[in-house]
């Protein structure tokens, strides 16, 4: 990204992050500055952004390595910064030249953002003095996929500029397997399917996502592995990774991960289980190896917190 100051305003030019492809372009800018879709939305009216040159409009939709110009108005805030610090729970579970395979707890970030300052993997990782790849914006750098910070499980981050290269285009190409354990409200019907439905950010909460017409496409497997009075617990499997795309999907068909309350969990379900977060972990991983093609695979157990929940929905909570 470069930068430069004239009366007053502050003017940047960088390169869309592989992470915002497809986004809309006001989304795009509040993730980037860390300010409101409707302040994104003023600048873009203001005709203070463009795209590879050209106007234009807040629905536009973005492009990974497209050149964004804009103009903003003040002092802008700066990015965010990697701040190494342990985290003691985070886990390693594999390490070699080319990644390192983490096994990330709940209230870890995959990387720094503007309002997060909070602990990041890799922030934990350059406290324990990994090197990753320099791929990637500069407060994300080696991160080729992420989890929510709700969220715990497995993450691969790249060490090598190959790695990165590989696994992003193995993440892009939907070669990569995904497997996510959740515990969701109620018993889907059926008990094993496919929802295919589009995602964007929520027409009116900013924090939030939801299935919306002309979202960028997303689709979801599910299996049904136990069938409780309460609660189902299901093998998921991802074609897409949208953020919070498990829980939009469940959520949209009336089945949202026990004790997800952004969502519409029942706090009362989630109160006697003992949960403050959604039961939802990121099982397992596998992919070829970026060094050797190799397939490699990778698995979690479930956390303390999960683990519980589920003991506790097992004896017919």
């Amino acid at each position: 990204m470069s930068a430069s100051s004239t009366a007053g305003s502050d003017f940047r030019s960088l390169s869309v992050p592989d992470g915002l492809d497809g986004e809309r372009l006001d989304a795009a800018l509040s993730r980037l500055f860390g300010f409101s879709r409707t302040r994104a939305a003023e600048l873009i009216g203001e005709g203070r952004v463009r795209l590879d040159g050209a106007p234009t409009a807040k629905s536009d939709r973005v492009t990974a390595g497209a050149s964004l110009e804009i103009e903003l108005p003040g002092v802008a805030p700066a990015r965010p910064a990697v701040v190494p610090t342990p985290v003691a729970d985070l886990v390693v579970v594999h390490d070699d030249l080319d990644i390192v395979v983490v096994d990330k707890p709940v209230g870890v970030a995959a990387h720094p953002s503007p309002g997060w300052d909070g602990p990041t993997v890799v922030g934990a990782l350059a406290a324990a003095g990994y090197r990753v790849s320099t791929s990637g914006a500069e407060e994300r750098q080696g991160v080729v996929h992420r989890l929510d910070v709700g969220t715990s499980g497995l993450m691969v981050v790249a060490k090598s500029e190959r790695a990165y290269t590989v696994l992003k285009q193995a993440f892009r190409e939907r070669t990569v397997d995904k497997t996510y354990h959740a515990l969701v409200q109620g018993h889907p019907d059926p008990a094993r399917g496919t929802i295919d439905a589009p995602i964007d950010r929520h027409p009116v909460h900013d924090h939030k996502f939801a299935v919306v017409a002309g979202g960028r496409p997303s689709v979801t497997h599910y299996e049904t592995l136990e069938a409780h009075p309460a609660a189902s617990l299901l093998e998921i499997k991802l074609e897409t990774g949208r953020t919070h795309q498990i829980r939009v999907h469940m959520a949209a068909v009336r089945h949202p991960c026990v004790g997800d309350l952004t969502y519409g969990a029942d706090p009362a379900l989630a109160g006697r289980l003992g949960l403050r977060r959604q039961w939802l972990h990121a099982a397992r991983l596998g992919f070829a190896h970026p060094a050797d093609g190799h397939p490699v695979e990778f698995a979690s157990s479930y956390p303390d917190d999960l683990a519980h929940a589920l003991a506790v929905v097992r004896e017919g909570a």
